[in-house]
C-alpha cells in the first residue's frame, strides 16, 4: 500500500482554480491511453459509458455478474492487480451478486449503506462497491482510488475500509461543490488521478 505523498502530487488538491481543474480533468483520457496496459483503455471507456447506461435501462440497477467481473479488472488495470481478489469475483454466484447489487444500490443516496453492502460478495472490498456505485450515482459515489487518495493529505495514509472511505468520499464532494458547475465527485477523482499521471504515482 502506497504511502500518503505530498510536495507537486498534492498541487492540484491545494489549488481552487475551476479552469486548472477542468484542464487537468480534461487530460485523463490521454492518461489512460498512455498507461499502456493491455484493455485498460478499452475497458475504461466501456467502464464510463456504457456501464452506467446498461445499468439505467433496467427496471431496478443491478449489475450482473460478468459486469462486476469487467468492473474489477478496469479497476485493477487502472491500478493495482490483485489476482486474488479477481478470482474470488469470479467465484461469485450470478443470482448473488444480482440480488446482493440491487439491494445495495437501492440504498442510494445513502453515503455509505451500498458500499458496505456489496463488500459482502466475495473479494469486494470498498474500493471496487465504489466502482460499482459511481458508475451508478456519480453525484454521490467517488471511486475510491489509492492513486488519489493519496493526494488528499488531511486523510493520511490509506486505508482500504469503509470508514476510510466515507471520508475520502466526503472530501471529493465537497471538493464539487466548491468546484460548482457540472462537477461531480467521479469528475473530480478522475482529475486528481491524471494530474498523478496514473499508475506511474504508485511508484514514486
Amino acid at each position: 500500500m502506497a504511502k500518503a505523498t505530498g510536495g507537486e502530487l498534492a498541487d492540484l488538491w491545494a489549488n481552487n482554480d475551476v479552469e486548472t481543474w477542468r484542464e487537468t480533468r480534461d487530460r485523463y483520457g490521454a492518461v489512460i491511453t498512455g498507461q499502456a496496459v493491455s484493455r485498460l483503455e478499452e475497458l475504461d471507456r466501456w467502464y464510463r459509458l456504457e456501464l452506467p447506461r446498461l445499468v439505467a435501462a433496467r427496471p431496478e440497477p443491478l449489475v450482473t455478474h460478468d459486469e462486476l467481473v469487467k468492473v474489477t479488472e478496469w479497476k485493477m488495470k487502472r491500478g493495482v492487480w490483485r489476482q486474488r481478489n479477481l478470482i474470488l469475483v469470479k467465484a461469485n454466484d450470478p443470482e448473488q451478486v444480482e440480488q446482493t447489487s440491487r439491494a445495495a444500490l437501492a440504498r442510494i443516496p445513502d453515503p455509505l449503506a451500498p458500499i458496505v453492502a456489496l463488500t459482502k460478495l466475495g473479494g469486494v472490498g470498498p474500493a471496487t462497491a465504489s466502482a460499482v456505485a459511481a458508475a451508478v450515482a456519480p453525484a454521490t459515489y467517488p471511486f475510491f482510488d489509492e492513486i488519489v487518495a493519496n493526494q488528499l493529505p488531511e486523510l493520511g495514509a490509506v486505508d482500504f475500509t469503509t470508514r476510510y472511505y466515507a471520508r475520502y468520499a466526503d472530501a471529493l464532494r465537497e471538493r464539487a461543490c466548491a468546484l460548482g458547475g457540472d462537477w461531480t465527485p467521479v469528475e473530480v477523482e478522475r482529475a486528481l488521478y491524471a494530474h498523478a499521471g496514473g499508475k506511474a504515482a504508485l511508484a514514486r
